[in-house]
């Protein structure tokens, strides 16, 4: 998984809240933000608990630029992949970077130790490409099936906030694989942050979809322990690269699923 960028450690007077959501901000994405000050293991595990709160902004941005594209008569597919490409853009590649490396690891290594030194490598291997190439095309297949601007915007919304507060619950409740990883380095969050990301993806899943949110939720949580028991028995716990294929694993059933329950 790619390192992210450095935080100036210039000092802020921003509030404790501010100072979270701007490093979860700068964490997730590669916009040029205002640095919130030093960057440490308190800091960081407040911010992971308003992962859900970026997720949402980045799949209003996606939705929103979706329907503008779709209003001067773009067609629903290429419309789907200009949002979705955009979404890349602005991450950074992050997620997907995780979710290849993952899947080279588990695919290619054949001990523990094997899988945990091909995550690192750089180089992209063959079911790393092929696990990008399917999760970009199943993001854009959802995303143009969408019947409304409106459609598309909860689609990108809840899978934005549900997928990322699944990263917060793998790196809460599953140790490090490593000792030196980004995980272990940046440490996991609190329980109280744990708690806001959950409580808070779920709000977002129920406001906008009402009942049909629950087996959204199912699901998503279902997916979320399935690759969490995979990590812990390919690698013994999560890396950064496990959080990001956990992001991409549960956005991608989530758009899915939301298609099918229309």
């Amino acid at each position: 998984m790619k390192t992210p960028p450095p935080i100036d450690p210039a000092p802020s007077e921003s509030s404790p809240v501010m100072r979270a959501i701007l490093t979860a901000a700068i964490f997730l994405t590669r916009l040029p933000l205002p640095s919130p000050g030093p960057l440490d293991q308190t800091l960081f595990g407040r911010a992971m608990g308003w992962f859900p709160l970026i997720g949402v902004g980045l799949g209003a941005l996606a939705g929103i630029t979706f329907g503008l594209l779709g209003s001067v008569g773009l067609p629903p597919l290429l419309a789907a992949t200009l949002a979705v490409t955009l979404l890349v853009m602005i991450t950074g590649g992050l997620h997907e970077d995780g979710l290849a490396d993952t899947a080279d690891g588990f695919g290619g290594g054949r001990t523990r130790d094997q899988k945990l030194e091909i995550m690192r490598d750089s180089r992209l291997g063959s079911f790393g490409g092929l696990a990008l190439v399917l999760s970009v095309a199943l993001r854009i297949a959802a995303l143009a099936a969408s019947p409304t601007t409106w459609a598309a915007l909860k689609l990108l919304m809840v899978a934005g906030a549900v997928s990322r507060a699944a990263m917060v619950a793998v790196s809460h409740w599953l140790p490090p694989a490593r000792r030196d990883g980004l995980s272990a380095s940046l440490g996991g969050p609190a329980r109280g942050a744990t708690l806001l990301a959950l409580v808070f993806a779920l709000g977002v899943a129920i406001l906008l979809l009402g009942f049909k949110a629950l087996p959204v939720l199912a699901v998503a949580v279902g997916m979320t322990l399935a690759v969490m028991r995979l990590a812990q028995l390919q690698i013994g716990g999560q890396t950064g690269d496990v959080l990001g294929t956990v992001q991409q694993v549960v956005e991608i059933t989530v758009m899915v699923l939301m298609v099918g329950l229309k």
